[in-house]
């Protein structure tokens, strides 16, 4: 998916079907820690290039780590922590840093949506701009099955190195789409068949009122701000998130988690 950093691609092999000539640059990008690096190695080990390890790091983590890598032909470059601090930009790269070959899960809406096999279950994020909560979003996503998530390009967080190490992996299973118009979006889901439900306070009923077993898109607005006007209007349905204590509002990664796997609850209690 997304980048993180830009890198150089590989060189051809010798004799190859480039050989004599530029070869076609390929994407390449970061990913940092040990989550983000681990599932890329498990769903594609011949994407990633090459892996920087910290030299010193001697722990079991680190030594379960290399057998890994080193069982699946990944070159490994044992590097001080200097070094690994200067390509992540960040001193939390838990010791590990890879080049990996950028991976496309879908290039816009129209192409994900023909992909979907079985009943849509989307996420749509409206407002959420920090990259620990976009990261944490798409983990979520990843472990309910959720089909992509989507957010408006103005008032969004890119794939960034923040978003992938928070992700734990899926920042490179869960496609992240971005579009120009979100109230446009959300109509022409609603024009596909999917039923969309924008998350509020206030709204009379609940996400555990509603029926979620068929396809669903799931709205979720910044903390404190919200759904924007033209978004909630675009709603087919309103709901929210009972709250029992003194805390007015979960975070929006909870929040989607909650709606999220009342889908899943209801799916599967449907296909008993």
């Amino acid at each position: 998916m997304a980048g993180l950093r830009q890198a150089g691609a590989r060189a051809a092999p010798a004799g190859g079907p480039w050989a004599g000539t530029i070869p076609p640059m390929a994407k390449q990008k970061l990913l940092i820690g040990f989550h983000a690096v681990t599932a890329r190695l498990r769903q594609d080990a011949a994407g990633v290039s090459d892996v920087y390890i910290e030299s010193a790091r001697r722990d079991r983590r680190m030594q379960d780590f290399i057998r890994l890598a080193e069982g699946l032909g990944v070159r490994l470059h044992p590097v001080d922590a200097e070094r690994l601090r200067g390509m992540a930009g960040t001193d939390r790269h838990q010791g590990v840093v890879a080049r990996a070959e950028d991976v496309s899960l879908a290039l816009n809406l129209d192409e994900l949506l023909d992909g979907i096999e079985g009943t849509p279950l989307l996420l749509v994020l409206d407002g959420v701009t920090d990259p620990h909560n976009l990261g944490a979003c798409l983990r979520v996503a990843d472990g309910a099955g959720a089909h992509a998530v989507i957010a408006p390009k103005d008032r969004s967080v890119g794939l960034n190195a923040t978003v992938a190490k928070v992700a734990s992996g899926a920042a490179e299973t869960v496609p992240y789409i971005t579009v120009t118009n979100l109230s446009r979006t959300l109509r022409e889901l609603q024009e596909r068949g999917i039923w969309v439900v924008g998350t509020a306070d206030g709204a009379e009923r609940t996400v555990y009122d509603i029926e979620l077993k068929g396809p669903t898109a799931l709205v979720m607005g910044a903390e404190g701000e919200g759904m924007r006007r033209l978004t909630r209007e675009t709603c087919d349905e309103l709901v929210s998130i009972p709250m029992a204590g003194g805390v007015e509002s979960l975070n929006v990664s909870v929040a989607s988690g909650v709606c999220l796997y009342e889908a899943v609850r209801q799916r599967r209690a449907a296909a008993r």
